[in-house]
Formats: structure tokens, C-alpha cells, sequence
């Protein structure tokens, strides 16, 4: 974010600040976002696939980690085939957060719209900032995000064995939030870095890309209905007494 500040003050033409960025990776990083809309757009539909004929669960998850795996163990010249791959992927996921979204959706459907249009200017915000930043400079906080994954991971693990207070519960969520959040501008900044050195496999970039922003949607979903649900019960209890 510092590239906003440079002389005191924002201006405009900080947004252009692309030039450690060559044209090659420019290019790259669209072909990249333009992917990742592409994905968003089937995980929607895979979502309202799963409002109309409840598919999403177990084997919607399975079938969008075989896809995944598909796509990387498939080699890069086969284009067409990986693309298929990731729209598959990107359905399945959506499908399988289906049971999510109905919730949300029969609750109160602006909570939905809010969400997504949050995550959406939160990655925006986060991954822009990578992009106008100095090459690397946010590539150190890989060892700090890969043990927050962890961290996370133990508390799952623990709450599924010992059971999980509402307490733990909002840690969990929270925290992997501000992970996910994280790894929004630490992705970015990767991703440009490797195409710096040749890597331009858009495919699993934006494979990349997508997990962290559907990760964000899950997380401020959740709280967003948490909060809705709350006080929800609290006006009925006013109600009452």
C-alpha cells in the first residue's frame, strides 16, 4: 500500500505504478483475472445448481479435488482440456458450498450480495496493492501465512475431536479470514514473480487466485449470518419480555 502514499498523497497515476511489471507479465496477470471471472462465474452457477436440484456434498468436494488434481498432473500445452478442468473444478466448489448459499439466500438475500461484494473489494484492495507494490516485497509473508494455515488446520482438527465452543468458533473464522486475507497479496505477488522467470500457466494461477477468494467468501459469509443470526434472536427476545 505504500506505493498509494509515495509524496505524501495519492494521486491517480499510482494505480499505474506497473513499471517492475513488463508488458509480457501485464498481459499475463489478465489473461489470469479474466480466468478467474470465468471460474467465479461457474462456481455461481454450480451454486444455483445446487438451490435448484440440491447436488452439493460429499462428492461435489471429491469431485472438485479430482478436478484439481486433473488439471495439475495435466500438461500445459493441452489448453483446452485444463480450462475445462478448472471451469469443472470451480463448479463443483460452488455446489458444494450450495448448502451455504441456500441459507443465506432463504435467510435474506442481501446478506449474500453484500458478502460476495465485499470479497470482491477486499480483493481488489489486496491484490491491487500486491500489484502496484515493489516486486517481493510482500513474497516474506509466505512463512508467516503457511503457519497460520497450520495453526488453523490444529484448531479444526481440535474442535472436530473435542468439540468447538462459539468461542473457538469466531477465532476460527476470524483468524482464517485475516489468513486468506494474506495470501491474497502474498499469491499475487508470487504469481507475478514466477511469471517474471517464465512460469505463465494462467490456468493454475488463477486456480490460485480463486481458492483464496472463495475462502474470503466463505469466511465473511459465515460471520455476516452469524451477526444477521444474533440479532435476530435478540429481537425476538426484546419481543418476549
Amino acid at each position: 500500500m505504500d506505493a498509494f502514499f509515495k509524496s505524501g498523497s495519492w494521486s491517480h497515476e499510482s494505480l499505474k505504478n506497473f513499471r517492475q511489471i513488463t508488458p509480457a507479465v501485464q498481459n499475463h496477470l489478465k489473461l489470469v483475472y479474466l480466468t478467474l471471472c470465468c471460474a467465479l462465474a461457474a462456481s455461481a452457477a454450480g451454486a444455483y445448481l445446487h438451490i435448484l436440484m440440491n447436488l452439493g456434498g460429499l462428492l461435489t468436494t471429491l469431485g472438485c479435488l479430482g478436478s484439481i488434481m486433473w488439471l495439475l498432473s495435466t500438461p500445459q500445452y493441452e489448453e483446452g482440456k485444463r480450462f475445462g478442468l478448472l471451469m469443472a473444478a470451480a463448479a463443483l466448489e460452488g455446489a458444494s458450498i450450495g448448502p451455504l448459499i441456500r441459507l443465506a439466500v432463504d435467510f435474506d438475500t442481501s446478506i449474500l450480495i453484500t458478502a460476495f461484494v465485499g470479497t470482491a473489494l477486499a480483493f481488489g484492495c489486496f491484490s491491487g496493492a500486491a500489484i502496484v507494490a515493489k516486486r517481493r516485497e510482500f513474497l516474506y509473508l509466505g512463512g508467516l501465512l503457511s503457519s497460520g494455515l497450520s495453526v488453523l488446520l490444529w484448531l479444526q482438527f481440535a474442535g472436530s475431536i473435542f468439540g468447538q465452543s462459539t468461542a473457538m468458533f469466531k477465532v476460527e473464522i476470524y483468524f482464517g479470514l485475516l489468513v486468506f486475507l494474506g495470501y491474497m497479496v502474498f499469491d499475487t505477488q508470487e504469481i507475478i514473480e514466477r511469471a517474471h522467470h517464465g512460469d505463465r500457466d494462467y490456468l493454475k494461477h488463477a486456480l490460485t487466485l480463486f481458492t483464496d477468494f472463495l475462502a474470503v467468501f466463505v469466511r465473511i459469509l459465515v460471520i455476516m449470518l452469524k451477526n444477521a443470526s444474533d440479532k435476530s434472536e435478540e429481537k425476538k427476545r426484546k419481543k418476549r419480555s
